[in-house]
């Protein structure tokens, strides 16, 4: 019985010419001037080593080393080749402790959507904090206003919310906590015809001046908050830029108390008492759990617990709504 020979060839993926081992040869001969003497060091024979070069430089069609007079003397295109090697071994190095860490529990990374309540400077104090633990977790922040800060979290576009209303519904697997309560008080600049007025407004002289309005940066983008029906709207991108209309008398406008306290000490916006209700709103944090199918829930990774963990002091949650903490907190407004 005669075998048939298969026609079907496997194809094989030839070695890259340059990986840590082949630039730790180039490293050593460079070190030591002459092939010999870096067989020695790399327990080679001197014709091994010899090869090995030759191949790389055939795979590079660049010379690496000048080989006259008994001597191996790096060309510039291998000493400059020698310079981006080290941070390529950096980098490898870099990469293999991420992929051992992230196998411990570390996420590969976490996006935190923050809402316009939020106070930049703690968010990006406490991702110093994070950083000391040299965790292999990437962080990347989002801002978002009104009803976009829940819906990152619920289209899978952020890991962790925070400032979240309370008010809205969740459901599903998204867990929420308290943060706290942010007061909203109406201001307008020293010369802005309402601030000339010394009763409390009423809903019908509010509305005849224009207001300045955050986008909602959800994705229908409805959610509207303190806006009379028919009033004129300017509506701005961020929280930054709502303040700064409101202080050149583009418009009047809630604003969160803390951070127009400084504005309203120094006589730059005016506070003005209305016949609304008082306007209290109610944030938290929110983030998605997964659960088994035996309805247990699974633990949060080890940068999503940090975070929580963090989230739950006193001091964080106070300086994160723009209160100032305790004296002896290490987080400032």
């Amino acid at each position: 019985m005669h075998s048939k020979r298969s026609n079907v060839q496997v194809a094989t993926v030839p070695d890259h010419p340059l990986g840590p081992t082949q630039l730790a040869w180039l490293a050593t001969i460079a070190r030591c001037g002459s092939l010999a003497a870096a067989a020695r060091q790399l327990g080679l024979v001197p014709s091994a080593l010899t090869y090995r070069l030759r191949r790389i430089e055939e795979a590079l069609d660049v010379l690496l080393f000048d080989r006259s007079g008994g001597r191996a003397r790096p060309t510039p295109a291998c000493e400059e080749l020698l310079r981006s090697g080290q941070d390529l071994l950096r980098e490898w190095d870099a990469l293999a402790q991420r992929v051992r860490r992230i196998a411990t529990g570390w996420e590969a990374e976490l996006t935190i959507a923050a809402d316009a309540v939020i106070c930049p400077r703690t968010l990006l104090e406490l991702c110093e904090r994070f950083d000391t633990l040299q965790a292999p977790t990437r962080l990347r922040l989002r801002t978002e206003t009104l009803s976009g800060t829940l819906q990152a979290l619920q289209a899978g576009s952020a890991d962790l919310a925070l400032g979240v209303l309370l008010e809205l519904p969740t459901g599903g697997d998204v867990v929420t906590e308290a943060l706290g309560e942010v007061a909203f008080v109406f201001v307008v600049a020293p010369h802005h015809p309402l601030a000339q007025v010394t009763a409390p407004l009423t809903p019908a002289q509010i509305r005849a001046h224009r207001i300045v309005a955050v986008a909602d940066s959800g994705a229908a983008g409805a959610l509207t908050v303190g806006i009379q029906p028919g009033q004129d709207v300017l509506t701005v991108p961020t929280l930054e830029m709502k303040l700064q209309a409101q202080l050149r008398g583009l418009g009047c406008g809630w604003l969160p108390q803390p951070l127009v306290q400084p504005y309203l000490d120094t006589g730059r916006l005016v506070a003005c008492a209305t016949t609304l209700p008082p306007r209290i709103s109610r944030t938290g944090i929110a983030w998605r759990s997964t659960t088994s199918a035996s309805g247990v829930r699974a633990p949060a990774g080890r940068a999503l617990a940090w975070w929580l963990q963090q989230l739950r002091e006193e001091h964080t949650r106070a300086a994160l709504l723009r209160r100032r903490p305790p004296a002896s907190a290490g987080l400032v407004d």
